[in-house]
């Protein structure tokens, strides 16, 4: 097969289709490659470079001209008048149109009795920070946890703070922050099983917690802070085998278990604080026994009066409280910033804080500067501070354990109890005191098949798909599909997603129809012993050698010291 690598035309694009090693492989394939002349120039492949690799290098119309044509961007269509029919183009194509005005998309709502209608702009899919679109991830995954995932018992939730000397490694290396969080959750679920009396006497290894964590990287001045939030059910879980259970459990066969639930009563201020001084030493040894941390640093810590190390369980959320649950987990689930706080100020941008934060002061006797519920930054800065709050790639922001874990065999009985009893019945029953303590315990059993009529089929549904609408309806409590005019239902009539009905319905109603500007990334500098030609484009390489700092005339400790 005949495969062309033409160059790349947009403004400002460095990168292009086919590396001389990919194109190596494929001419390894027994393929005929031919690579426009100076495609791989402003990527630092050279046309001899491709050459050595067995690749053929052709004009422009060679490399449209083949039966498969590789490239990044659209083609234009002066590039598309040069492909022959029936060629097979690749590429990271734009699925609307290829001017840049996707990203003005929208949807468009009408009302059929007055015909009021509205635009809906689409989500940017923006990775950690959009405050639109983590708005709409916060309240879909409380939804979620409320309506699918926590059943209806008390929920408390457990904040624990590092001090900012570990912070930095928890911050950036990613072993760290999981060894602190299993660290925690092993506290957390000493805890509950020590403070929950009707399991005095059971097996510690038959003792199971339910918990969500969420990893919060921010604080609430825009800074780094890395720190936990885990909403973790107030009380231990108990397996008890079916045979034990009454006889309903022994003659079905599919429920060869069942659980129940001994509640937490002990978690008092004391508590906290055996929790927080156990969470010191383990942490503190954790980070010794990694070479993160010497042993008498570690022991000076320990000494310190105030160490950095907080935990916090004041919140609880009662059984029947699930509006309550549902906002606690949206506080967890929230964005780094609000765009509501946030104002302009002249040339400045001030931004609300949550909390009173303090700056380091420009006086000598005023290094902790004042308190303050605003910060002033210029727009690199609020850039600069933004940039660092994105979240690393392909990283869960909040993670499950104990049996709301995705393959704990007791996570289906558990989640059952988030639903509605209503609607789908779960059995609860509270069982005779069978502890010292004299505490009952709860008892839950998964539900027991029952012959019923045949239902209705029901389309299946994602438990955590919700529509826009119903998840600002949850928020806001009003429904955004009923007409303001009206009071009529509204209906999504359209979705615009082509250049030309873009354009004109944007210049209709006085909005920007420019779409905003994305700088493309650069390619490596080029160097002279890589035999590069400069190209209209292509900044020069700099000269290393006047850049090279002469050696240093003795070693000099590069740790850092606190």
């Amino acid at each position: 097969m005949r495969i062309g690598v033409p160059a790349e035309v947009m403004a400002g694009e460095s990168r292009v289709a086919v590396t001389p090693e990919t194109a190596r492989k494929l001419v390894g394939q027994g393929h005929e490659v031919r690579v426009q002349s100076g495609a791989g120039l402003r990527a630092s492949a050279t046309d001899a470079a491709y050459q050595a690799a067995g690749a053929q290098t052709v004009d422009a119309a060679g490399a449209y001209g083949s039966e498969l044509v590789l490239k990044v961007r659209a083609p234009l269509p002066a590039e598309r008048a040069l492909m022959q029919p029936g060629t097979t183009l690749v590429g990271m194509l734009n699925p609307f149109d290829a001017d840049g005005l996707a990203a003005l998309a929208f949807a468009r709502a009408r009302c059929d009795d007055c015909g009021h209608d509205f635009l809906v702009a689409f989500s940017c899919k923006g990775r950690g920070v959009c405050p639109s679109c983590n708005t709409r991830r916060m309240a879909e995954t409380a939804a979620h946890l409320t309506d699918h995932v926590f059943p209806r018992l008390p929920v408390r939730q457990w904040v624990l703070s590092v001090p900012k000397r570990l912070r930095y490694y928890m911050q950036r290396e990613g072993p760290v922050l999981g060894m602190v969080l299993r660290i925690f959750l092993r506290v957390i679920a000493q805890t509950l099983q020590a403070n929950s009396p009707g399991a005095a006497n059971v097996d510690k290894a038959a003792l199971h917690i339910g918990a969500v964590a969420f990893i919060h990287r921010f604080g609430s001045s825009l800074n780094e802070h890395v720190h936990f939030h885990v909403c973790a059910v107030d009380g231990v879980f108990e397996e008890v085998a079916g045979e034990e259970g009454d006889a309903a459990d022994a003659a079905s066969q599919s429920s060869p278990s069942r659980i129940i639930f001994h509640p937490a009563t002990g978690v008092t201020a004391d508590a906290v604080g055996q929790v927080q001084a156990s969470l010191r030493k383990r942490i503190l040894r954790a980070f010794v026994g990694r070479g993160l941390l010497e042993s008498f640093e570690a022991q000076e810590m320990l000494g310190y009066k105030h160490s950095g190390f907080s935990a916090d369980t004041s919140v609880c959320i009662a059984a029947h409280d699930r509006a309550g649950l549902e906002r606690l987990l949206r506080y967890c689930a929230r964005p780094p910033f609000a765009m509501e706080r946030l104002r302009k100020a002249g040339s400045e941008l001030v931004y609300r804080c949550a909390k009173q934060h303090s700056e380091p002061g420009s006086l000598p006797h005023n290094k902790r500067g004042v308190k303050a519920d605003e910060i002033t930054l210029t727009p690199l800065e609020l850039i600069e501070r933004i940039a660092k709050l994105v979240p690393p790639p392909r990283t869960h922001r909040h993670r499950y354990f104990g049996v709301l874990a995705p393959n704990s065999p007791l996570r289906p009985a558990v989640t059952a109890l988030a639903r509605d009893a209503a609607v789908k019945p779960a059995q609860v029953q509270a069982e005779p005191a069978s502890t010292a303590a004299g505490e009952g315990a709860l008892g839950v059993r998964s539900p027991l098949p029952t012959q019923t009529e045949p239902a209705q089929p029901v389309p299946p549904k994602r438990p955590a798909h919700y529509l826009w609408a119903v998840l600002m309806a949850r928020i806001y409590e009003v429904f955004p599909l009923l007409c303001p005019i009206c009071g009529g239902q509204m209906h999504i009539i359209a979705f615009i997603t082509h250049s030309a009905d873009i354009r004109q319905i944007l210049e209709h109603i006085g909005v920007e129809t420019e779409p905003p500007h994305i700088t493309p990334a650069r390619g490596p500098p080029l160097w002279d012993e890589c035999d590069a030609q400069a190209a209209e484009g292509v900044e020069p390489a700099p000269d290393w050698d006047e850049a090279t700092q002469p050696a240093p005339d003795f070693e000099v400790d590069q740790r850092v010291s606190w």
